[in-house]
């Protein structure tokens, strides 16, 4: 079966599901809401449902129940290359299945032919200040093509509700596709001296990337991996979250994909890759640049920690284990570039602070998670640009946040407003005078 033929069988078959459990169990309780948590960006809170991906303490990011390494090595792989076809995860994130090669192939030539950034976002980039942040050229980029929705135009000529997923497909579609072109544009306008390189018919979705950004390879199967790691992280984490808000209003993928990458942008969210480098290179530049040993880097470490600074890099609020993203660009590094010095400080920073967060007794999790690693291999291969490091965050979890969004019109789910209370309300419940 085609991709829209599997998704449709699916969508039939759920949402029986989700309309008994509103139906019948609606007023089942999943959590107690404290103070705290309504004080404190309701962390914790279960109320969000979403089947596209699951954050499992223990296993990392779960991909359709799949893990990251069963995932990567389930999934169809490009001809002569290590790394997975990032259409094939587009396909498992959509469907739930792991897609044959020949399924994989035609959502590859599907995703060509919706390839093309229009000329007017190319002139409305160019007319931007030079020193405009590559984020709000990536949003900017993306909502100034809301004017290609299908939605919009479906929604207008008066189509049935149960319907909104089938346009809503075909604009992430279209949208996927330009986002390898749109990243790769701004990179080369604003690094390059706008020296720009065409879209290569002949390749896919992360080897397409690769080319237009002028890196060779393997830096193709880099963006792979980079763009299937960084997919989804269920659906509370800020960038997943301002997506689904803003398309529970029943704005088009353009806007809610624009948003997510505002979410995204923050140093508390997607920025954190670039903190996490420019740290280590601080600390490579106090060690003189010196091949780390275990000594010092323990003696480093220790006096980082008792100044009252953290070790960027390491903990995260889930996991409980180190974070399997970190441990497959990890794997990657082992392979290709097991003497890039910044990887070795990295490598021995991975030894010896998990036992020293342990002592210390303060982080629950004291491993380290996918921004210890991810900046590391885009310096390796050239692309040193920090502000661009978030751009390449967008484009992968552009892919889970609008399979999110698909799915949330497949079965109806209303507009998202949760309720609020004030202060002194607050005050009340708690007995305060």
């Amino acid at each position: 079966m085609s991709l829209k033929e599997t998704l449709e069988a699916k969508i039939e078959g759920w949402r029986p599901r989700t309309s008994r459990l509103v139906k019948e169990y609606g007023d089942v309780k999943i959590s107690d809401v404290s103070i705290g948590q309504a004080i404190g960006g309701a962390r914790g809170v279960k109320m969000l449902v979403t089947d596209i991906s699951y954050l499992d303490p223990n296993e990392g990011i779960r991909f359709r129940g799949y893990t990251i390494p069963e995932t990567l090595a389930m999934l169809p792989k490009v001809p002569g290359r290590e790394m997975p076809y990032v259409e094939g995860h587009i396909w498992l994130l959509l469907t739930g299945e792991v897609p044959t090669e020949a399924q994989t192939l035609e959502l590859v030539e599907d995703l060509k032919r919706r390839r093309g950034l229009p000329d007017y976002v190319k002139a409305a980039l160019r007319a931007l200040p030079s020193d405009t942040h590559p984020m709000a050229m990536f949003s900017a980029g993306i909502v100034a093509m809301e004017r290609e929705s299908e939605f919009v135009k479906a929604y207008n000529e008066g189509l049935g509700k149960m319907d909104y997923w089938r346009p809503t497909l075909e604009d992430a579609l279209n949208l996927w596709a330009k986002l390898p072109e749109l990243a790769a544009f701004i990179y080369r306008l604003k690094y390059k001296n706008d020296e720009q390189i065409p879209a290569d018919p002949s390749l896919d979705f992360g080897g397409n990337f690769a080319h237009m950004m002028g890196i060779p390879e393997p830096y193709d199967d880099v963006a792979r991996l980079y763009f299937i790691l960084h997919s989804d992280h269920e659906s509370g984490n800020v960038s997943a979250h301002t997506g689904h808000l803003v398309a529970s209003a029943l704005s088009d993928v353009y806007y809610a994909a624009s948003a997510m990458i505002d979410g995204l942008a923050g140093p508390l969210h997607g920025l954190a890759n670039q903190e996490v480098l420019r740290w280590i290179q601080g600390v490579m530049e106090k060690m003189g640049g010196a091949e780390p040993t275990e000594e010092k880097m323990k003696e480093f470490v220790w006096e980082t920690l008792n100044s009252g600074q953290v070790i960027p890099g390491f903990g995260h609020a889930v996991l409980r284990k180190t974070d399997p993203r970190y441990m497959e660009q990890r794997n990657f590094c082992l392979k290709h570039l097991p003497d890039d010095p910044i990887f070795k400080y990295v490598d021995m920073l991975y030894k010896v602070v998990p036992p020293i967060l342990e002592e210390q007794g303060k982080a629950k999790n004291p491993w380290p998670n996918v921004d210890a690693q991810s900046g590391v291999i885009q310096w390796h291969y050239g692309l040193r640009e920090y502000d661009f490091y978030t751009v390449l965050f967008g484009v992968g979890r552009a892919l889970g946040v609008m399979s999110n969004i698909v799915w949330d019109r497949a079965l109806g789910y209303p507009i998202e407003r949760p309720k609020s209370v004030t202060t002194a309300m607050l005050e009340e419940a708690a007995g305060i005078a």
